[in-house]
């Protein structure tokens, strides 16, 4: 048997953040996705720098961060659907090729001086949003490529993957515009996209099981996806800490080419250096979590990071020589990494896993619906406030995040079973219904001892969440004006074959709320029901 099918303890995973590298397909992924993220970011350094040359204004160069970042909120959530219903393989394919296109059409039109700030807003979208299509897949596919032990380690090592391209491709980026030009960045990101066209191509995933319903259409997707999330508790809290933490974050990465240029009076290699020092913090924080993480609870951490977050904007204001400026940008990078991992893990252990391409979707719009947002304001406040104002003002902003965002608490997995359970088998009738038809109301009739009615009100309580989780548009609880103890519940779907779905979607976690609530009732087996709207024209 070949050392990429040998089977590792779950001991040997936690302590090896390497221990993915020994499964071929997940290695030359990886560094095909270094090789083109590290062209990414010496795009994203030349193109900042690029626009100070083109606009010294603040608000117009933290644009270029805002249109990196607009993308992501705008389509995340669509693309976290096409995630769950489509080849990802062939999706990321012609996604890259398109990328490359785009990127070679930048290139050339900055090599023949030819670029104005608006192309570069403009070409800095559409890179965006070839990104914010790819994202939710490429988070898709690892567990495709490593066995469900070691995905904890691929998740850590795609975390290093990142910060050493952001650690290494804003210094060469720096570096080369020096040397070659300005356009030489241009050109490099678009063929650093090569790596993972080809690393694709190479891959032959195996094919997975097909589901015997349908996949879902991308509308009816988005918006099962938006309602799992309005449902889903843990995920929410999640979210409003990322607001609070991206929003005030994004400043020092909005204004980094300014404060280069102007606060520390240097030139493209330092900005490049700079830039790269948040990874190279990043980096280092990596190596750091695990004692960080053995010593906090990821709400103390989160806030720990946040403090530090403070501490680098601050350093970061009051820089006027590279030195500081470092110091602020390193420290930022681990504190970037302590926030950024807490709440990954948090987004994960809150999503079974067939919603889990939406709800990282969400998660992606969120942070960079934050990061945009942020860096405008940001931008916007240092033309009267001047750099190291808006930096001392984000600086305080994020301190009173801490404390307003604390009763929203993170999650760890503890006790968390999200795996389906499918004991809820379907519904098997005579004649099949037609799968379009609906809505579709469910009713549940429960008997329970007259004296169990607080404890039985209580128990059920829950249940509502978890069936609008599931798909649900509206749910209920009736009691029998006549009889005493019984119940009933309903809940409506959109169609017969929505209900279906909602039977593979319960989690072994649903399950106990369910069994609890089963054993409230007198025989130990509700009865349910099925009604299907009918249409009431006549016709002739």
């Amino acid at each position: 048997m070949p050392p990429t099918e040998k089977p590792e303890s779950q001991e040997a995973v936690s302590a090896s953040p390497w221990i993915a590298f020994r499964h071929r397909a997940f290695s030359v992924v990886w560094i095909a996705t270094v090789i083109a993220n590290t062209g990414t970011w010496m795009y994203n350094a030349a193109s900042g720098w690029l626009m100070t040359s083109l606009s010294p204004d603040p608000l117009i160069v933290s644009l270029v961060q805002v249109a990196s970042s607009l993308p992501m909120f705008l389509f995340a959530l669509p693309a976290g659907a096409l995630a769950d219903i489509v080849d990802k393989r062939r999706f990321l394919i012609g996604c890259e090729i398109a990328l490359t296109v785009v990127a070679a059409a930048s290139a050339l039109l900055v090599w023949m001086k030819l670029m104005s700030p608006a192309m570069l807003l403009f070409f800095t979208f559409a890179l965006g949003v070839g990104a914010a299509l790819t994202a939710p897949a490429w988070q898709s596919i690892v567990p495709e490529l490593v066995p469900k032990p070691a995905l904890p380690a691929a998740v850590a090592s795609n975390g290093v993957g990142v910060n050493v391209s952001r650690a290494i491709g804003p210094a060469l980026g720096g570096a080369l515009i020096g040397v070659l030009g300005i356009a030489a960045p241009f050109w490099i990101n678009a063929l650093s996209n090569f790596a993972v066209i080809g690393a694709l191509l190479w891959w032959n995933p195996q094919s997975s099981q097909a589901s015997r319903l349908p996949p879902e259409r991308l509308l009816g997707a988005m918006l099962i996806g938006l309602r799992h999330v309005r449902y889903n508790r843990e995920l929410r809290a999640t979210l409003v800490r990322a607001v609070a933490f991206f929003f005030c974050a994004s400043a020092y990465w909005a204004l980094l080419p300014l404060v280069a240029r102007d606060q520390i009076a240097g030139g493209p290699a330092l900005y490049g250096i700079l830039l790269g020092a948040i990874g190279v913090g990043a980096v280092i924080g990596a190596f750091a979590l695990p004692a960080a993480k053995a010593a906090l609870d990821a709400d103390r951490l989160v806030a720990a990071g946040t403090f530090g977050t403070t501490v680098s904007l601050v350093l970061i204001g009051l820089a006027q020589r590279p030195a500081m400026g470092l110091l602020g940008y390193v420290l930022a990078g681990m504190s970037w990494i302590a926030v950024l991992s807490s709440l990954n893990v948090s987004v994960q252990v809150s999503l079974p896993d067939w919603v889990r391409g939406r709800g990282l979707a969400m998660f992606v719009t969120v942070f960079f619906g934050a990061m945009t947002a942020g860096s405008a304001f940001w931008g916007q406040l240092a033309s009267p406030v001047g750099l190291p104002g808006a930096h001392f003002a984000a600086a305080a902003a994020a301190i009173a995040g801490i404390a307003l965002t604390w009763g929203w608490k993170l999650q760890s997995g503890a006790g968390q079973d999200l795996a389906p359970s499918m004991h809820w088998p379907a519904p098997v009738f005579s004649n099949d219904p037609d799968s379009d038809r609906g809505p579709v109301l469910i009713t549940v009739e429960y008997r329970i001892d007259p004296a169990k009615r607080e404890s039985f009100l209580h128990a059920i309580a829950g249940l509502e969440q978890q069936r609008r989780r599931d798909g649900a548009y509206s749910w209920d609880l009736f009691e029998d004006a006549a009889t005493s103890g019984r119940y009933l519940e309903t809940f409506k779907v959109a169609s017969w074959l929505e209900h279906l779905r909602q039977h593979q979607r319960v989690t072994n976690a649903d399950r106990v709320i369910q069994d609890a609530i089963r054993s409230f009732d007198a025989s130990g087996a509700p009865t349910t029901t099925h009604f299907i709207a009918t249409d009431l024209r006549v016709r002739d």
